[in-house]
């Protein structure tokens, strides 16, 4: 619901499905009975509630009246920090979609009061202050298990909210987003050379890039939303299901034209992150419901790097980037091309063409210092989160 909530809702995606609502965002049409919003909304307060729950029940003293002594309160206590990271970024969905909404911490019991609407800048702040105040609590970057919060998921998230404070509280923080995106790209991390695989079977092998991963199994995570949809709901027209290593298409996911034009070649053969599939597509649409209108986005595919299937053919493999290194360097560079130093605005440069040239396999992908502008880089975050 949140991916349909941002992509539908642009000139990026449409779906073919007649579900109630989910045509509302491509049309530009929803209201507050959308029922895809209305899931999107609780979702979040979900779990939200489930690390208040946790946190409160995971203080010192609790832990003590419980008789937990040991490792056993010595783990509790370090999962205190990732559960408040949990908790900061459903806030964070909630700031960035609906603004002013409902605040509840651990400090109220469970069921004890109803909770008022906080101020989205008020809000913002609360996020910030959260996250600053566990980001040395939590592991060193790296350090935590794959999946688990570390400092870095805490300072990609303040990278983040910087970026677009100004929609959010009404003062521009670009250069608190240069500060935190920067902590993040010196912590260790490195792109994998094929873009490509990002969005495999076994992508859980690529923990120099990802910063934070939702962890999906085949075998052990089954349900029908996160890359599962991502994949299933791509394929269709004249794509074979086989080769994406899924049972079916769900023919839904296709992009307007608008995607394909930001690549010189629609194909691949010059830039590895155009991946479309044309084949008996139409790259205008004049029916959202005509899953052959619009071209499909082919880049999520349920096999290994050795082109080996995963574990099962309906429920995928694929781990989701919550956070990845790319998205660091773009928010950096945009940052550097709105306010920053010409010292900042050379950084950049050289985080915008290791991406291009991960791409392009070699440097006739890259720009010069002029054509870095923010129009540009937010193409770029275009072209490389589109179907994520």
């Amino acid at each position: 619901m949140f991916w349909k909530a941002q992509e539908l809702s642009t000139d990026e995606a449409v779906v073919a499905w007649g579900d109630p609502g989910i045509q509302d965002f491509h049309n530009m049409n929803w209201s507050a009975n959308n029922p895809m919003l209305t899931g999107l909304y609780y979702r979040p307060y979900y779990q939200i509630t489930l690390c208040n729950d946790f946190i409160r029940q995971a203080s010192d003293a609790n832990i003590a009246a419980k008789g937990i002594t040991g490792a056993d309160a010595d783990q509790i206590k370090k999962y205190r920090p990732e559960a408040r990271f949990l908790r900061a970024y459903q806030y964070w969905v909630l700031m960035d979609l609906f603004g002013n909404v409902p605040f509840a911490t651990d400090e109220q019991a469970l069921g004890s009061f109803t909770p008022s609407q906080i101020n989205r800048g008020d809000l913002f702040k609360y996020i910030e202050t959260e996250l600053k105040a566990i980001e040395n609590e939590l592991p060193n970057a790296k350090a935590n298990e794959y999946g688990r919060a570390d400092e870095a998921a805490a300072q990609a998230l303040l990278a983040r909210i910087y970026l677009n404070a100004g929609v959010y509280t009404g003062t521009q923080r670009y250069a608190d987003a240069l500060t935190y995106a920067k902590k993040v790209i010196d912590a260790g991390y490195t792109l994998i050379s094929d873009y490509r695989m990002l969005m495999r079977a076994d992508n859980n092998t690529n923990t120099s890039e990802f910063i934070l991963t939702i962890n999906y199994d085949g075998l052990k995570t089954q349900n029908w939303g996160g890359t599962t949809f991502l994949t299933h709901a791509a394929v269709g027209g004249d794509m074979v299901a086989a080769d994406f290593g899924i049972d079916g298409g769900w023919f839904g996911l296709r992009t307007t034209s608008a995607l394909p034009a930001l690549f010189p070649d629609v194909t691949g053969t010059a830039d590895k992150r155009s991946q479309f599939f044309t084949q008996g597509q139409n790259l205008e649409i004049n029916d959202l419901s005509n899953f052959k209108d619009g071209y499909a986005v082919s880049k999520f595919k349920n096999r290994k790097k050795d082109n080996a299937v995963g574990s099962n053919l309906t429920w995928v493999d694929i781990d989701f980037p919550i956070f990845r290194l790319a998205e660091m360097h773009l928010i950096f560079a945009e940052a550097a091309a709105r306010v920053g130093t010409a010292g900042d605005k050379a950084t950049a440069l050289t985080y915008v063409n290791a991406l291009r040239q991960r791409a392009y396999g070699n440097a006739s992908g890259s720009i010069t210092a002029a054509q870095l502008t923010a129009d540009f880089v937010l193409d770029e975050r275009t072209s490389i989160v589109t179907g994520k």
